[in-house]
């Protein structure tokens, strides 16, 4: 499968993901604002991903608006625009501050030199994603018996990411170590991550994968059709409390009265030591209508109200354990958490 973005010839390519599992097209990208463009609307999406895309962005950016002004200048310019665009997710802050950092190491030296040095930057991001994702499977798989069913929500695999995934990769690694898992991916209204993505993603990799609609889960959990839930992580608080495809908390829930694990898969660079809990989590609210619209066919009247927050918090009380490449994380979260960040 080719990667949801790559660099290549001065340019940012990147898979429309909004046109997915039918279309296979990747929109090129020249500046920071059409970067900032695709984040919004979705051609890419997930927290890796939107950070190391995020990085590209700002290489472009300087290339465009260094030519006038100074490059100091530009760099807050094209980081303030890149990050007005997913509030949510914490990769994308982590990220940007990375990448002025490593402007930072750089001051003084000739312009263009500048900029190949972020180059190098967002290109060591993107490579250590995908190392990341690999121990991230690793450390995982260990939770998952032979013969299990699982289920995940919204899209936490390569698509998601860099490449290999998050959630999607502690299925992949699992897999890999011959163990016969099934899959039950949830739909995932409204954008139809799980439906759209991660069936695509999954299908094309071999694993077996069955569709269900969000409302049918706490049913299978009921009937012992699920062993454990796996899904990935927009941002986790020190606490433990994790922001992820609204729809999740509501998995734990269930997971809770039906005494099943429920994990987190993220890179620890996904966890904010500065929030406290998820209450200071900001919670993106998108437009309308994508709740009014299945694609380009509606399914409610245009005038009919609509609440359309991405994301929800799910309390850390009901995650089992956070899956990160720093290994398995066990609450009380907060002590091993600053701990790590130290």
């Amino acid at each position: 499968m080719r990667p949801a973005f790559e660099w290549q010839d001065g340019k940012l390519l990147l898979l429309d993901q909004r046109k997915l599992p039918f279309e296979e097209t990747y929109i090129a990208c020249y500046d920071h604002e059409e970067v900032a463009q695709a984040i919004e609307t979705m051609v890419v999406r997930g927290a890796p991903a939107i950070g190391v895309v995020a990085a590209f962005g700002v290489v472009l950016g300087l290339k465009k608006l260094a030519k006038g002004k100074p490059v100091a200048e530009a760099l807050e310019i094209v980081i303030a625009r890149l990050s007005q665009t997913r509030p949510t997710a914490r990769n994308l802050f982590w990220a940007l501050e990375r990448m002025r950092q490593a402007y930072d190491r750089a001051q003084g030296e000739a312009e263009e030199i500048i900029i190949q040095r972020l180059l190098q930057e967002a290109q060591a991001m993107e490579a250590e994603d995908v190392a990341t994702n690999k121990k991230i499977g690793s450390y995982g798989a260990s939770l998952i018996s032979d013969g299990s069913t699982l289920l995940t929500h919204c899209n936490a695999g390569e698509l998601a990411t860099a490449g290999y995934g998050t959630a999607l990769g502690v299925v992949r690694a699992a897999w890999e170590e011959g163990k016969k898992i099934k899959v039950l991916a949830c739909e995932t209204r409204p954008f139809l991550q799980g439906a759209r993505l991660t069936c695509w993603e999954l299908r094309r990799a071999n694993i077996p994968v069955t569709l269900i609609t969000d409302n049918m889960a706490g049913w299978l959990m009921q009937r012992g059709e699920v062993q454990l839930i796996i899904t990935g992580a927009d941002r986790i608080a020190r606490n433990g409390d994790t922001a992820n495809k609204i729809g999740t908390y509501s998995l734990a829930v269930l997971a809770k009265e039906n005494r099943i694990p429920f994990y987190i898969a993220a890179p620890f660079s996904t966890i904010d030591p500065q929030i406290k809990s998820g209450e200071e989590i900001p919670i993106e609210e998108r437009n309308a209508d994508e709740v009014r619209r299945v694609g380009q066919c509606w399914v409610t009247l245009p005038e009919v109200p609509v609440r359309h927050p991405a994301f929800d918090v799910t309390p850390s009380r009901l995650i089992t354990a956070i899956i990160t490449e720093k290994g398995l994380l066990w609450p009380p979260y907060e002590e091993v958490i600053v701990r790590l960040s130290q």
